[in-house]
């Protein structure tokens, strides 16, 4: 490492003296940073995306379609029957102080959300839509309301195999289910399960977690401040990263509760904003997201594009049945597991079914996509692979345009949000990696250290790398986690289900109280 900062030292050192040569080179760093990284993850990528033989359907969409199907039905639509308890849990209306754990259930949330709520609500709605048209917005919004169903699961079960150590601090999530709920139940296989997915999540944490928000995020500036190497954005947010993920969880859960609900409410009003100002149009984007949904309306792939597309972006945005909000979860104070399963209900209906959909709509009202008024169907693209655009713009770079074709200085609010929801999405899933990592390596000062490291050097490589192979490697890397997860899942939902019983039974016996605060 130490040889590390000695040449990045230089290199600041020789961007004062010589900028133009420094930015040549730089680019020319930036090219061979993106063709390697091609290279090494493309046979990784095609394996997780291959589509059923004699179609276009990737196999693990499917995956997780059935999974969240189940989970719905399995627990008797769960997601909508405690909606109500949820928010009275996050409130803090059922919250003992004195109860094991780090951070409260607000903090939790805020955790898990800094994770999900990111660039794949800017950047990846847009590429959903770009690709499959608006009605790949209706995907999404089912994609999410039955994905609230998963997320209990998984997070109820991260908190009741939680490690609980005698600082205070916790560690948690699918790999301490996987093994300690097999062995309770019997079953063979439960390390090797949770093995599997420690690996998965760490690249999860370095792909999505940190290379494609860092990569959006310098797109978003670049866009606005002109052109300039990507690793510099990267070396500015690894810096910015450390100096938050350094103090662990708690100094996570304090920074999230705080930004969260700022750049929600930034990007939500800013969206509200062009939604107002274009009144008139909001029905008929609603027509184009119904009807796309299914009949196609001639975009890329047709009907099962815009489906594929939704369920896809649904799944990177909100991450349900990936696993990976369990671990936040589970540093919750509580001492009732399905109490944190019911706050978790409420990610993918504030990041897929609110966010998304906002992002969506904008877009679609916006004019962006170019249609064939004759025919009132979309124009693609000179491949035939996505919807044609004023100035062929994609991903974020597409969200921005529309946001900036209502109001002007749109594109500097966004650009805000971008960082925010990098920034935080970032610091999130550093934790979710870290706790992947000393699963693996142990616990200790030194070994978390490592990965964090580890963590702001691929946040580096992520702004310098384009975002074709970035995505894809992300995409591949937070849906491999999902095959592991759910296929656990599978075995330890019947202790989902006890668990909920006995506090239904409770809750309505009134032995569950509230506090008083």
């Amino acid at each position: 490492m130490k040889n590390l900062s000695n040449i990045l030292l230089a290199q600041a050192a020789a961007f004062g003296l010589s900028a133009p040569a420094l930015a040549q080179e730089a680019m020319t760093i930036d090219q061979r940073v993106n063709a390697t990284f091609a290279t090494v993850t493309g046979p990784f990528v095609n394996f997780i995306f291959a589509p059923f033989p004699g179609t276009a359907f990737p196999w693990i969409v499917l995956w997780l379609v059935v999974a969240a199907s189940v989970f719905t039905v399995y627990f008797g639509l769960v997601q909508f029957r405690f909606f109500g308890h949820a928010i009275a849990l996050v409130k803090g209306d059922y919250s003992d102080p004195k109860d094991a754990g780090e951070v409260s259930h607000f903090q939790a949330l805020a955790t898990a959300l800094s994770g999900t709520v990111g660039l794949g609500n800017i950047a990846g709605v847009a590429v959903a839509v770009g690709i499959g048209g608006p009605g790949a917005t209706f995907w999404m919004i089912l994609a999410g309301l039955m994905g609230m169903a998963s997320k209990f699961t998984e997070c109820t079960l991260g908190v009741k195999y939680r490690n609980e150590y005698d600082d205070g601090t916790v560690s948690g999530g699918p790999m301490y289910y996987m093994s300690k709920g097999f062995k309770e139940l019997g079953l063979p296989g439960g390390k090797i399960l949770a093995v599997m997915f420690s690996v998965f999540c760490i690249l999860g944490a370095l792909g999505g977690g940190n290379m494609f928000q860092a990569n959006q995020a310098h797109a978003q500036i670049a866009g606005i401040v002109g052109d300039y190497p990507g690793w510099i954005t990267g070396l500015i947010f690894a810096a910015v990263v450390f100096a938050v993920i350094v103090g662990g969880i708690k100094s996570i859960a304090r920074v999230t509760e705080k930004v969260v609900p700022f750049m929600g409410i930034l990007y939500v009003g800013a969206a509200l904003v062009i939604l107002l100002v274009n009144y008139d149009k909001i029905g008929w984007a609603f027509g184009q997201i119904f009807a796309g949904a299914f009949t196609g309306l001639g975009v890329a792939g047709g009907l099962v594009g815009a489906l594929i597309q939704g369920f896809k972006r649904a799944a990177f945005s909100n991450e349900a049945g990936v696993g990976s909000a369990a671990i936040a979860h589970s540093a919750v104070r509580t001492n009732e597991p399905i109490t944190e399963g019911f706050v978790s209900l409420l990610e993918p209906l504030i990041d897929t079914v609110l966010i998304c959909t906002m992002t969506a709509l904008v877009i679609t009202i916006s004019g962006q996509l170019i249609m064939n008024p004759e025919t009132g169907q979309f124009v693609l693209n000179e491949a035939g692979s996505a919807i044609k655009t004023i100035g062929d713009t994609s991903g974020v770079a597409l969200t921005s345009a529309a946001f900036g074709s209502s109001i002007s200085w749109f594109p500097y609010v966004l650009a805000l949000a971008v960082v925010l929801f990098a920034f935080s999405t970032m610091i999130s899933w550093s934790y979710y990696g870290l706790k992947a990592w000393t699963y693996l390596f142990g616990e200790g000062k030194t070994t978390e250290l490592v990965f964090k490291v580890i963590f702001c050097i691929f946040i580096v490589i992520g702004a310098a790398a384009s975002l074709g192979p970035v995505i894809d490697f992300s995409d591949a890397a937070i849906f491999s986690m999902a095959v592991v997860n759910i296929f656990a899942l599978y075995f330890l939902m019947k202790i989902v289900r006890k668990e909920l019983n006995s506090y239904s039974a409770r809750l309505a016996s009134g032995e569950i109280k509230k506090f008083k605060k």
